[in-house]
Order: C-alpha cells, then sequence, then structure tokens
C-alpha cells in the first residue's frame, strides 16, 4: 500500500520538503501497538527519499473516535486536539498522511495546527476513502 502511495505521488510530481502522518493520541497508540498512518508514512518517505518528521506533529488530548459521527461533530472533536511540539517550524511545504480521509475533519485540524506552526502549503493524501 505505501508503495502504491508513493508511486501516485511520483505521478503527481508534487515535491514535499517532508512528510509527517496523522498522529494518535499516545493512551490509542499504547492500547492499538502502532499508528498505521505512521506506518504508511514512514514506506512512502523511504521509497521517495523524503525526511519524515515523526515527532513533531502530536496529538495533544485524546477524542473520541469519529465512527459514526457526522461532520459537525468530527470536526468539533478534533478541533484544538492538534499541535506541533518540534524543536523548529515545521517545513514550508508538507505532505499530510493518513490511512483513511471520511469527512477531512482530522487532516482540516492537522493542517491547521501546522500552520499555525509556521507551514505553508500542505498536501494531505489518504490510503482510502469509506463508501
Amino acid at each position: 500500500l505505501g508503495t502504491y502511495l508513493s508511486d501516485f505521488l511520483c505521478a503527481l510530481d508534487w515535491p514535499a520538503a517532508a512528510i509527517v502522518s496523522v498522529p494518535l493520541h499516545r493512551e490509542r497508540e499504547r492500547a492499538r501497538g502502532y499508528n498505521q498512518a505512521a506506518l504508511l508514512a514512514r514506506v512512502v518517505a523511504g521509497r521517495l527519499g523524503w525526511p519524515l518528521l515523526e515527532d513533531g506533529l502530536v496529538r495533544s488530548r485524546a477524542t473520541r473516535s469519529q465512527v459514526g459521527q457526522d461532520r459537525a461533530a468530527r470536526l468539533e472533536n478534533v478541533r484544538g486536539a492538534f499541535l506541533w511540539a518540534g524543536s523548529t517550524p515545521p517545513p514550508q511545504r508538507l505532505l499530510l498522511l493518513d490511512d483513511v480521509c471520511t469527512t477531512g475533519a482530522t487532516l482540516e485540524a492537522c493542517a491547521e495546527a501546522l500552520h499555525e506552526a509556521g507551514a505553508g502549503e500542505i498536501c494531505g493524501l489518504a490510503l482510502a476513502r469509506p463508501r
């Protein structure tokens, strides 16, 4: 799957300065044992040779699962849930990677935190979108 995303990005010819994945809250990642978006981002970054910013964007508070919520509830659920904790500002051009995009609320909340920290252009990409 990461190979597919890498090939897709090459075809787009949109060079990013770095890749950042949508973070899970530390409690959810500990319970699950992994962050699927981070795993995809590692493969994509490795194949493209782009830096992967693994510790910059963080989920600062736990949020309810987005499953079953409408767009308005999803937006409210993740509002202010992300922040940039990197020691330097994020690069100007970033690829923001997630595993699934339903309404885009999580990607929007992440992009907002990245913009507030100084990022410029952010391209959001998800592996899947539910029907």
